[in-house]
Formats: C-alpha cells, sequence, structure tokens
C-alpha cells in the first residue's frame, strides 16, 4: 500500500522543552493524530466504533527519533498498512520535515480491535478486513 498523508500540521514553541525542540510527548501525540485519520480510512471510523461498540486499543508503538523538529517546523507524516491478522493491523507512520523532505522520526504501531464492553480482541469485521489486506497485497507486503 502506497502512504498515504494522515496528518500535517506545525512545531509550536510551547510544545518544545529546554533544549529548543519538540518534546518527545508531542511526537507521540501527533503520531495518535496520525493513526484515528489512517484507521478512518480502513473503515474504523469514529461512526463505526460508535454505532459498533467496538474500539481500538495499541498494544505495540514502537518509536524511532532520527532528527530535531524545532519551533515553526512544518511536520507531514504519511502511513502504510503493513500487516493484517485477524484481530490486529500492522501500520507504520513516517515523520517528516514537510519543507525539506527530511525523516524525523517513525512510528511502527499494532493495533487490535476490541469489543469494548469485555475489553477484549475480536475478529475485524470481514468487509474492513477484506479492504485492508487489499491495500497491504497491493505494496507486495506479506499478511498472516
Amino acid at each position: 500500500m502506497e502512504s498515504e498523508v494522515n496528518y500535517r500540521g506545525v512545531v509550536y514553541p510551547w510544545q518544545c522543552d529546554h533544549m529548543g525542540h519538540m518534546n518527545i510527548m508531542w511526537y507521540v501525540g501527533k503520531f495518535d493524530e496520525a493513526n484515528w485519520n489512517f484507521l478512518a480510512r480502513l473503515g474504523l471510523s469514529p461512526r463505526y466504533l460508535r454505532e459498533t461498540g467496538n474500539g481500538i486499543g495499541g498494544v505495540q508503538q514502537n518509536l524511532t527519533y532520527k532528527r530535531e523538529m524545532h519551533p515553526g517546523d512544518t511536520i507531514e507524516i504519511k502511513s502504510r498498512l503493513l500487516e493484517v491478522r485477524d484481530k490486529t493491523v500492522r501500520f507504520l507512520h513516517e515523520m517528516r520535515n514537510a519543507e525539506t523532505g527530511e525523516l524525523t522520526a517513525t512510528c511502527e504501531m499494532t493495533a487490535a480491535h476490541m469489543d469494548s464492553k469485555s475489553r477484549k480482541a475480536t475478529s475485524l469485521p470481514s468487509e474492513i478486513r477484506n479492504m485492508a489486506l487489499l491495500r497491504v497485497q497491493s505494496s507486495g507486503s506479506a499478511t498472516a
């Protein structure tokens, strides 16, 4: 699956720490915003979650910091689906300085489809899973 832009924003001065660059808590927050845009594109939208009583839970998140972001830097996060399983999806976000194109951070995440009442992972609906599988297969990635 080709990468899709799922977040655009800017680094505000109040998001920076005493060393003058964006604090790690804001990297995580911006990746979280990209999560919700990305998941909605897969069909796991806020409406779907409200209407079905299901939820999405992050079960693993691996962040890599490559370059600092400074006040005024513009940010773009592109995301791509890596793997679809019965109850989970795994995807990768790449944060870049939108002006220079330089890779500044990555976040690989595994998220589980959950029943909100039982708080247990549950199978993805077949229509969402099938659509997601097509997106992964179009990139040549393996699925399980």
